[in-house]
């Protein structure tokens, strides 16, 4: 059985307990489960609303436009006729699925955003009216 080394203060902590006092598990937690905006009141540029769902569209795009070429490729070319009847279809389905993916969320986006202003709007009244 292997003996756990000691620690330079002298104390008997094993690594596992040292590990869990030493991290910062619960503030990172906190800090990633809850976005920036919901604890400041700062306005973000649409960029930075939007630029994921931004990015998955154009690579989806992309993909999808890659496989309609690789697709396509299987119609003209005699060698390695197989591969690209296969591959086509997973790229078409692959960048279709981002596409539909990117552009269902850009109105949940913005269904967020309405919610938001009205849930501060409701808290200044709030606050307005009660102190």
């Amino acid at each position: 059985m292997e003996i756990p080394p000691k620690s330079p203060d002298g104390s008997e902590k094993s690594p596992q307990s040292k590990e869990l006092l030493t991290s910062n598990t619960a503030s990172t937690l906190c800090i990633s489960s809850r976005s920036e905006s919901v604890w400041t009141s700062t306005s973000r540029s649409k960029w930075d609303i939007y630029h994921k769902p931004v990015i998955v569209v154009s690579v989806g795009a992309a993909v999808f436009l890659f496989g309609i070429v690789i697709t396509s490729l299987s119609c003209f070319q005699i060698k390695n006729k197989n591969v690209y009847k296969m591959c086509g279809p997973a790229f078409l389905s692959l960048g279709l699925m981002l596409l539909v993916c990117g552009l269902v969320w850009i109105p949940i986006i913005r269904k967020k955003q309405k919610q938001r202003q009205k849930s501060q709007f409701l808290q200044s009244l709030k606050s307005f009216f009660f102190n």
